[in-house]
C-alpha cells in the first residue's frame, strides 16, 4: 500500500531495557572491530519474549551511510546505517535452549551488543532451517469455519500472523475464518517458522509480502537498489530464506517487492537508481537463489498496484512466466478520504487492472492481495456487497485479501457496523465453486 509503513508484530506490555555491552566483551566481529564509543548504542524492543518472537533492535552513533549486520544467535541480517548514524531492523527471536541471547550490531569498524531474554520455550522446533518442522496448533476463541468457496478470503492485520485475538476478531466479524493470512517482512527480517507454524495450525495459508529493503528508511535506500539484489549482495540471506522454507515443506506464497509499478517503494524502475528493467531482473535472481535452496513448496505472487496515470507499463516488470505462480492486484476505494481521490466502484478499480494481468499472465491465477474501501464519499457497506459479487463473477480471481487498518482511512472491516455486517452477508452469499 502506497506510503505504508508496516506495523511489525511486537510482544505486548513488555518493558524495554537496554544492556549495551562494550566491545572488548570478546563479541565485536572478527575480533578487530572498535569498542562501541560513549554514544553508541544499541537498543531492543521488546528486549524479553518467547523463541518465535519478533524483536526490533535500533542503532544510534554508527559510522553514517555505513553497511553492516546485525546478529542473533546464528542469523546474520544486512543493515545499511542512515545519513545520521542510525539503523533499525526486526530479528526473529531463534529457538535456543539458552535463556539469553546477545544480538550484535556492526558497522565499519563500530560494534554494539545488546542482551535479550528468551523468556518460555519456543514455539516451533523448525526455526533452524535445518530442523524438521513441527506443527503446534494454537487455540482461537472463534469458532468461526474456514469457507470452502473457489473465492478465498484473507486478512491482514496490524499484529502480523501471530495475533490471535486479532484474526479471531475479523473472523467473528464476518462469520468466517481467513484462509489467507498475509503478513510483511523487510529484508532486515529472517523467516519466522513460528508464524508459519501458526497460521497453518489456523488452517489458512501464509502469503508473506517480502519488501527489499529496511522499514522506515524512505524512498532513498541506495543499499537496496535491484542492481545490488541482482548482483548477489543479498545471496546468503535469500538462500537462508529458502533454505529455511524447503525445511518447513508445507505451501506458502510469496509476495516479492509488491506494487513495483508506483514510485512509493525503493525498488520500484526509475527510483532509487533503479533502472527500467532491474525490477524484474532482481525478481528472477531472488526466485532462482531461493529456489535453488530447495524451495519448491514456494508460491510466487507477482502484486502491482492497480495502474494509474503515470504509472510504470506493466510488461517491462514482469519477470516472466517461469517465475511467476500467481498474479496480484492491490487497490483502494479511497472514496473521497483524499483531496484526489474519488469514490470507486470495484468494477470501476479493477477492470483494467485485471484487463492487462490477463493479456500479460494468461491462464494465471489472479489475487486481490490488498483492498478496503473507506467510508468518505459513498456506502462502504454497499460497496463490500458489490466487491465480493464482482470478485465471484471473475473465474480467474481465487481470493482477496483485506487490509484491516486504521491508518490513512479507516479500512477496517468493522469501520462501521454496516460495513461488517454487509461484508459477512456479502461471503456467506457467495457460491462454493
Amino acid at each position: 500500500m502506497r506510503a505504508h509503513p508496516h506495523i511489525r508484530s511486537a510482544v505486548a506490555g513488555l518493558v524495554v531495557f537496554l544492556t549495551v555491552l562494550a566491545g572488548s566483551t570478546g563479541l565485536a566481529a572478527g575480533g578487530n572491530a572498535s569498542a562501541a564509543s560513549s554514544n553508541t548504542t544499541l537498543s531492543l524492543s521488546p528486549n524479553t519474549g518467547p523463541a518465535g518472537s519478533t524483536l526490533s533492535a535500533s542503532g544510534r552513533g554508527f559510522p553514517k551511510n555505513t553497511a553492516g549486520t546485525v546478529t542473533i544467535a546464528t542469523t546474520h541480517l544486512v543493515i545499511q546505517t542512515r545519513a545520521n548514524g542510525t539503523f533499525s531492523a526486526d530479528l526473529t527471536v531463534p529457538a535456543t535452549t539458552t535463556s539469553m541471547l546477545a544480538v550484535t550490531a556492526t558497522a565499519g569498524t563500530v560494534t554494539a551488543s545488546a542482551s535479550f531474554t528468551v523468556s518460555v520455550a519456543p514455539v516451533s522446533t523448525a526455526a533452524d532451517p535445518t530442523a524438521a518442522a513441527t506443527l503446534t496448533p494454537q487455540a482461537t476463541t472463534t469458532s468461526a469455519p474456514i469457507s470452502r468457496s473457489r473465492l478465498r478470503f484473507g486478512v491482514a492485520t496490524p499484529g502480523g500472523a501471530l495475533a490471535h485475538s486479532e484474526l479471531d476478531a475479523v473472523a467473528t466479524l464476518v462469520n468466517e475464518s481467513p484462509s489467507i493470512v498475509m503478513s510483511y517482512k523487510d529484508f532486515n527480517q529472517a523467516l519466522s517458522i513460528a508464524e508459519l507454524d501458526s497460521v497453518r495450525a489456523r488452517g489458512a495459508t501464509s502469503l508473506i509480502t517480502w519488501e527489499p529493503w529496511a522499514w522506515g528508511g524512505g524512498l532513498s535506500q541506495p543499499a537496496y537498489s535491484s542492481a545490488r539484489v541482482t548482483n548477489g549482495t543479498y545471496d546468503a540471506y535469500l538462500t537462508q530464506w529458502g533454505r529455511a522454507l524447503a525445511a518447513w515443506g508445507q505451501p506458502v506464497m510469496l509476495r516479492y517487492g509488491h506494487e513495483m509499478n508506483g514510485s512509493w517503494y525503493p525498488w520500484a524502475d526509475g527510483v532509487n537508481g533503479n533502472a527500467p528493467g532491474d525490477f524484474a531482473a532482481a525478481w528472477r535472481h531472488v526466485h532462482d537463489v531461493v529456489t535453488a535452496a530447495g524451495a519448491t513448496n514456494v508460491s510466487w505472487v507477482w502484486s502491482p498496484n492497480i495502474p494509474y496515470t503515470g504509472s510504470t507499463p506493466l510488461a517491462g516488470l514482469y519477470p516472466g512466466a517461469a517465475y511467476v505462480d500467481a498474479v496480484a492486484l492491490d487497490g483502494y476505494n479511497w472514496g473521497t478520504s483524499a483531496g484526489w481521490s474519488t469514490w470507486q466502484a470495484p468494477a470501476a478499480l479493477f477492470d483494467t487492472g485485471l484487463a492487462q494481468l490477463r493479456a500479460l499472465a494468461p491462464g494465471k491465477q489472479i489475487i486481490i492481495a490488498e483492498t478496503s474501501s473507506s467510508e468518505a464519499g459513498g456506502s462502504k457497506a454497499k460497496w463490500n456487497t458489490a466487491l465480493v459479487a464482482y470478485l465471484a463473477k471473475q473465474p480467474d480471481v481465487t481470493g482477496f485479501v483485506w487490509f484491516h487498518f486504521l491508518k490513512e482511512a479507516d479500512w477496517r472491516i468493522n469501520s462501521s457496523t454496516t460495513s461488517a455486517s454487509a461484508l459477512a452477508r456479502a461471503l456467506a452469499a457467495r457460491s462454493v465453486n
